[in-house]
């Protein structure tokens, strides 16, 4: 789970960036709007919605914005419509990604995307070539200053966690069953552990490891995919070692 790790951890350094931008709000008022939409505008029912709730307060979004989008997907207010779409494709070292978009215009998105594989070096792929690489999983967040690692560990399995991750700087990354995500996280917030955050998400089987330049122009193309205003979430497989983690933050 290294690569979902560590791709996690340089997300987070760009994340204000993001915010500033308006891209990381724009994202996940759609998220709660296509939720809404799909199962419903309450999120005791609708764990999709629960998630992207939990996250747009994480990220400090207003009451009204969630109330706003919530209403939207619902049909209550006026607003457009979203269509789910997935991309998958091949980076720099042969390293699988997987892209997850809400568009209004899919063509347009399948151009930009396609654009944005060619000009980092990569390749867009046919649907089913890399997906079959990733596990659906839950993912949850702890900030790494709210708890002690031995806590956090014997809660999350208590709970009925499938593993925790260690090796982020920030957060301890704790993974379940997406069908016992909401049950997992309620727990832990039970026991007094501050969750940054819960979402469904993918995980690589396995991981390729890259080395230093292939690693730069494949975190570009990673960027690019990130910051389209229609990519909610990117997946990928690779891996690289601690010391060019270490390279790559000094740049």
């Amino acid at each position: 789970m290294s690569g979902h790790s560590k791709w996690n951890t340089i997300k987070r350094k760009k994340g204000k960036a993001d915010a500033e931008r308006g891209k990381l709000f724009t994202k996940l008022i759609k998220e709660i709007s296509i939720a809404a939409r799909e199962g419903g505008g309450d999120p005791d029912g609708n764990p999709r919605l629960r998630s992207a709730i939990t996250g747009a307060k994480s990220a400090n979004m207003p009451a009204q914005n969630i109330e706003r989008a919530i209403k939207k997907g619902t049909g209550e207010l006026p607003g457009v419509t979203y269509e789910e779409n997935s991309y998958e494709g091949y980076g720099q070292a042969g390293v699988a990604i997987l892209v997850e978009v809400l568009t209004d215009n899919k063509n347009r998105t399948t151009a930009e995307i396609r654009h944005i594989f060619s000009k980092c070096g990569g390749n867009l792929g046919e649907s089913g070539c890399v997906a079959w690489l990733f596990d659906p999983k839950g993912v949850i967040a702890v900030a790494k200053d709210s708890a002690d690692e031995e806590k956090v560990f014997e809660t999350a399995i208590e709970a009925g966690a499938e593993d925790v991750d260690t090796e982020s700087e920030d957060v301890y990354e704790i993974y379940t069953g997406l069908s016992t995500l909401h049950l997992v996280a309620g727990k832990i917030e039970k026991a007094g552990i501050t969750i940054l955050s819960q979402e469904a998400s993918r995980i690589p089987q396995n991981t390729v490891m890259v080395e230093e330049g292939d690693a730069v122009k494949l975190l570009r193309l990673l960027e690019m995919l990130e910051d389209h205003d229609d990519v909610q979430k990117v997946y990928s497989n690779f891996d690289i070692s601690e010391e060019t983690m270490e390279k790559l933050k000094s740049e």
